[in-house]
């Protein structure tokens, strides 16, 4: 019996040792071969990066005209009662007033 027990033996060790072999020959062909491809591969293609997309420039819009003549005498009149009425406090007419005349 400890004959085929160091039979045993002797084929794992010789087993083992081969698969370890094979193994780093494998890996040592997959290198060479992946550098023999990136030695004949196609270089990259360089391609400009794309051109910028600005904005339009934004539209400003005209400033607000000032109403018609008879339109701020109106306007001015319906501030004025509505002071009277107690509705508007004087700094209110007065903002108001500034902002209808346009100054």
């Amino acid at each position: 019996m400890p004959g085929l027990l160091r039979g045993l033996a002797r084929t794992a060790l010789v087993a083992g040792t081969a698969t370890a072999v094979s193994n780093r020959v494998s890996r040592r062909q997959a290198g060479r071969w992946a550098a023999e491809e990136a030695q004949y591969a196609p270089p990259p293609q360089y391609a400009p990066p794309p051109e910028p997309q600005y904005a339009p420039p934004p539209q400003y819009a005209a400033p607000p005209q000032a109403p018609p003549p008879d339109d701020m005498i109106d306007q001015l009149r319906q501030l004025g009662e509505l002071k009277s009425q107690g509705v508007l406090t004087q700094e209110e007419f007065d903002e108001q007033k500034r902002r209808i005349l346009g100054s």
